[in-house]
């Protein structure tokens, strides 16, 4: 009998929780968010959930022209993934990288640091960086347009591959007889002389027997998709609604074809909020509790920021104003297309689209009892347009905890999620030799 497929379950870490109210509610962890036992006490809640890996979002810029943003990440992700190995045995550790500001060299020798001190539990995620404030953190006046941070980050992933094969632990081989440390004829320089990096290597340190760390990449646009195609080994996808999944789905396998691997095979992980309770009725009470308590400045600034629009005329009990097609817009373009989806499915009013994006950003959205809601995780995985999920939790660590002690059983009652580890890396957590 041929085993179910197995889903494999991430979670984004991001402030007290994704939805935008999170750090105003009763119970919010905002006094512990500046503490490292914060985070660890969340590596820890996903590990006894059986995850594969807590991720970490990442942007280089303090929201200071904001009273009520949470920055993305308090701590350095690296740093703080490192202290989360400590307090952890088995979950996968995955750090964003910017291509756009990131030094390939350091890049590469940080993660791979830490794939050695945690056995292979590391993968990266490859971005280009979304805003002119992180930008003028690292000497420039504005982002690059998107062609050039791709083209950039294209050659970062390049440089990056180049690195960690640059040699292997067979190669470190002490011997004392012969006054020999290393086999320095197979380590040598590559010589990278590029249009934006040029890194002569080798890296400091040997690739070891765990492999390389994961590769992921989470842009949708043409450019992003593109670029995992060449690269990645699993992605980061926005979908709201099983149309959108698989019109994802078969935009990266025509660029997977047209790669230069045309036979890999790509994992994809679609970010999933969930409101879960014992009743469908407690599961709303939760989402209500939250979304009364939205400020409507911020979730304006929100949207203002995934549709590129001034949105202070907008009247918040009228519909939509109509919105340039995708094909115009410049911005980031998986968000985009979350919104136009949201539109098309539901014609929102402004009030209604807000309450729809204020957790998540418009990610799938489930809402009712485990059995509602893995319902739907099934169907997703077995129609082919995802191999798991990044869980986006409402408020952390409750929500994080209510999926863990609600939704996991239930998988694992269905046979399509693990209950237990089994001594697996991160990639052959995830199937990936």
């Amino acid at each position: 009998m041929v085993n179910p497929k197995k889903l494999n379950i991430g979670v984004l870490l991001y402030g007290v929780g994704h939805h935008q109210a999170a750090w105003i509610a009763a119970n919010s962890s905002i006094d512990e968010f500046t503490t490292i036992g914060y985070y660890e006490n969340l590596a820890k809640i996903a590990e006894r959930g059986k995850f594969d890996a807590v991720f970490f979002a990442d942007a280089q810029a303090f929201p200071a022209h904001s009273a009520t943003e949470l920055p993305t990440s308090y701590f350095d992700p690296i740093v703080v993934l490192t202290a989360m190995s400590n307090v952890t045995a088995n979950v996968g550790l995955v750090s964003t990288i910017s291509g756009t500001f990131n030094n390939p060299f350091t890049s590469a020798r940080q993660l791979l640091t830490l794939q050695h001190i945690t056995k292979g539990r590391v993968g990266w995620n490859l971005v280009t960086s979304m805003s002119d404030y992180e930008a003028q953190n690292h000497s420039m006046p504005e982002l690059p347009e998107r062609a050039v941070r791709y083209k950039k980050a294209d050659e970062f992933a390049e440089v990056m591959d180049q690195l960690f094969e640059s040699w292997s632990i067979d190669d470190y081989s002490p011997d004392r007889a012969n006054n020999k440390i290393i086999k320095n004829e197979n380590i040598q320089p590559f010589n990278h002389n590029g249009d934006y990096f040029q890194v002569k290597g080798p890296l400091t340190l040997p690739l070891g027997k765990e492999g390389k760390p994961v590769a992921m990449q989470a842009g949708a646009s043409t450019e992003g998709v593109a670029l995992a195609a060449k690269y990645a080994d699993a992605v980061y996808s926005v979908a709201w609604n099983l149309r959108q999944a698989k019109a994802y789905r078969e935009k990266l396998d025509r660029a997977i074809r047209e790669s230069h691997r045309p036979d890999c095979s790509i994992k994809v992980f679609p970010g999933l909020v969930t409101y879960v309770g014992k009743t469908k009725e407690e599961a709303q009470e939760k989402k209500a509790k939250l979304d009364d308590l939205l400020p409507i400045d911020t979730a304006l600034k929100q949207l203002e920021f995934f549709v590129q629009q001034d949105t202070k005329s907008w009247k918040l009990d009228e519909k939509v104003p109509a919105l340039p097609p995708i094909e115009e817009f410049t911005g980031p373009v998986g968000r985009y297309q979350t919104v136009l989806e949201i539109i098309e499915d539901r014609n929102p009013t402004v009030r209604e689209l807000l309450g729809y994006l204020n957790a998540g950003g418009g990610h799938l959205t489930l809402i009712g009892t485990p059995e509602e809601i893995v319902d739907e995780i099934e169907k997703w995985m077995k129609v082919g347009v995802a191999d798991g999920f990044n869980l986006m939790p409402p408020t952390l660590p409750g929500s994080l905890e209510d999926f863990v002690e609600l939704i996991v059983p239930e998988m694992q009652k269905r046979k399509i999620f693990r209950k237990d580890y089994n001594g697996e890396n991160f990639r052959e957590m995830l199937s990936l030799y």
